[in-house]
């Protein structure tokens, strides 16, 4: 640090905790990253508050047709609640797969699709 002080015009502001919506704790353990404020966030923008844990996060050989027959939702809603996933996955590689998969749907999105 003393080195970079010497060449460059910089500050010790300590340790990182938040940068860009991730949560950063630092420990002896080492580094761990969170996303808890901004998935909360997520849970809030899709009225799912209140919704129970699941696991996995999506079923297993769920099949959604882009021809559905179901009412249509607004696509602008449906994107910004998949942009804001793959912001999350950052953090959750867990949930790569159901985003990426419903993703596909974002030109007309329904109901099945939310």
């Amino acid at each position: 640090m003393a080195q970079m002080k010497k060449a460059f015009d910089m500050s010790d502001l300590g340790l990182l905790y938040f940068y860009l919506g991730v949560e950063v704790r630092q420990d002896a353990n080492g580094i761990a990253l969170h996303q808890t404020h901004y998935a909360k966030h997520i849970l809030e923008l899709g009225g799912m508050t209140g919704c129970n844990l699941a696991h996995p996060p999506m079923e297993e050989w769920l099949k959604l047709s882009r021809d559905s027959t179901v009412e249509e939702v607004d696509a602008t809603y449906y994107r910004r609640l998949i942009g804001s996933l793959r912001y999350l996955v950052h953090t959750r590689p867990d949930l790569v797969f159901a985003v990426a998969y419903v993703s596909w749907f974002m030109e007309r999105p329904a109901m099945e699709h939310l």
